[in-house]
């Protein structure tokens, strides 16, 4: 009888603290989703609609005419064409020069190896506003000042990138690469049809962290943009917040989901992806 009581204790004391921790997380994700869910329901309401007594927490009825609006008074389209043409030219080079360097410092073996590894991972030491003036000057005398390349050219060597990929083709046992040698492939072949394929998960977040950060980039195209042909979402919401003075919520919270939608939908599709890629990712050395 003793026992059984031990043992109800037990597992009351463990389903408590699951239940505590499940609670702790439960309220930190109300926190951090009723301030979208308000924004998301004012870019939805009529003017008139936000500031009544008490609040409404749902528009009735919805209307898209602040969205609408919003196309009208500033150039979003083309703010979203360049931001999707800049965060993915950045991501396209990143990978490629990542998975380059990576295979060089997992796989090959040459002098002074790991010092250069070193060398390589100073970069993520240091933040990007602490070299923005070199980085600017070589943006100005390269003759690139205000256009798409501009905001992508300081990003495409990638140390965070090439430290998460060195990492998973070291995991790939060198049993496959030797059997595609065997097959005849090259260097790029085991690196396209062998590691490639091994390492996708890492793929996956590496590629959800490149786009989040250079999506939300905001100083850096602030700096080398001045017109709207070429600024990016961000810089194109500061500017229609700074042109609207911030009066009208309803036009404010309709561009604001505009340009953080994307980001959201794409968190939310690959986040199994991008956990397990952390999960599975071991720092072997």
């Amino acid at each position: 009888m003793k026992f059984k009581l031990t043992n109800i204790k037990n597992y009351f004391k463990r389903n408590l603290h699951r239940l505590a921790i499940h609670l702790l997380l439960t309220s930190v994700g109300i926190l951090t989703v009723v301030p979208y869910f308000w924004s998301l329901s004012t870019s939805l309401k009529r003017r008139e609609d936000v500031f009544t007594t008490p609040p409404r927490w749902f528009p009735i009825p919805p209307t898209i005419e602040n969205y609408l609006e919003v196309f009208k008074l500033a150039p979003f389209g083309i703010y979203l064409v360049n931001t999707i043409i800049v965060v993915l030219g950045i991501l396209l080079l990143q990978i490629f020069m990542a998975t380059t360097a990576a295979y060089a410092f997992s796989r090959l073996n040459f002098k002074g190896k790991n010092f250069l590894f070193i060398l390589f991972l100073i970069q993520m030491m240091l933040p990007v506003h602490a070299i923005i003036v070199p980085n600017y000057l070589m943006i100005k005398n390269l003759g690139v000042l205000n256009t798409r390349i501009a905001m992508m050219l300081p990003f495409f060597a990638t140390g965070y990138g090439t430290f998460l990929l060195r990492q998973a083709f070291k995991q790939v046992p060198r049993d496959f690469e030797d059997a595609a040698l065997i097959d005849g492939c090259s260097s790029p072949q085991i690196i396209i049809n062998v590691l490639m394929p091994m390492a996708k998960a890492t793929y996956v977040a590496f590629s959800l962290i490149s786009i989040v950060t250079h999506w939300n980039d905001f100083f850096w195209p602030l700096v080398v943009t001045d017109t709207p042909q070429v600024r990016t979402l961000t810089v194109g919401l500061a500017m229609f917040v700074q042109q609207e003075s911030g009066a009208d919520w309803t036009l404010l919270m309709a561009a604001t989901i505009f340009v953080t939608a994307p980001l959201l939908i794409l968190f939310i599709v690959y986040q199994r992806k991008f956990i397990e890629s952390f999960m599975s990712a071991g720092l072997k050395g």
